[in-house]
């Protein structure tokens, strides 16, 4: 079955050559040029991927995304030209899967489609497992501290995964990187660096907890029990 995708972009050209390009590579592509197209569209269809542009003419990508989040388990990946640290976090903050400037390759694009799309996790011993007073489903993807659900993108939730498969280990940038998005996709380190700055809150990762993350300077991260 061909994975449905979503573009939001207010740039007619460009949405047009996006969604043809994607259409040739098997992708059934739908568009929107607005946020209220968007929320239109969404509140009655499903798609697997949205591409989400921040700058829109009645809004930005940033609230949209988090109007997403409320309502759906779907991938986002923002692409726009805005590229400062404080817009990759805000991204990544309000929920977004991945982050592409502007002006990119269309075969980084697509790269960075394919890896989204074949989000997985870890298996484990245990379906579920008790972390930091959350419960962990693994089968389901879920996280719920005292009957609420606790929300992780797909990708959030496979670097979490990771993580936890090595456990007490030292993980490097690049082999969460290679292992999340694949070692054909360009990632930048603070990709990394902004997701894991959100799983430490989301997860109570920190000093006083039993599972803590830790910041090895100069290699990456270590999610390691104390007891």
């Amino acid at each position: 079955m061909k994975k449905r995708l979503l573009i939001v972009e207010d740039d007619e050209n460009l949405r047009s050559t996006l969604a043809d390009n994607l259409e040739l590579e098997g992708f059934d592509v739908s568009t929107s040029a607005s946020v209220a197209e968007a929320k239109l569209f969404l509140t009655s269809e499903n798609v697997d991927l949205i591409i989400l542009d921040i700058m829109l003419p009645d809004g930005n990508g940033f609230e949209l995304c988090e109007w997403i989040r409320q309502r759906k388990d779907v991938l986002i990946l923002m692409l726009t030209a805005r590229n400062l640290e404080k817009d990759l976090i805000k991204g990544f903050v309000s929920g977004t899967d991945d982050y592409l400037s502007k002006p990119y390759r269309s075969a980084e694009l697509l790269l960075r489609i394919k890896a989204l799309l074949r989000r997985t996790t870890c298996t484990t011993a245990n379906s579920v497992d008790s972390f930091n007073g959350f419960q962990i489903n693994w089968e389901q993807h879920s996280i719920t501290k005292d009957s609420k659900n606790i929300h992780l993108t797909k990708t959030a939730f496979s670097i979490f995964s990771y993580l936890f498969s090595h456990l007490n280990k030292t993980c490097s940038r690049d082999e969460i990187l290679n292992s999340v998005w694949g070692e054909d996709v360009f990632v930048d380190n603070r990709t990394v660096d902004n997701f894991v700055s959100n799983l430490k809150k989301s997860l109570s990762l920190t000093d006083g907890n039993q599972y803590q993350l830790k910041t090895i300077r100069g290699i990456g991260y270590s999610l390691y029990s104390k007891l």
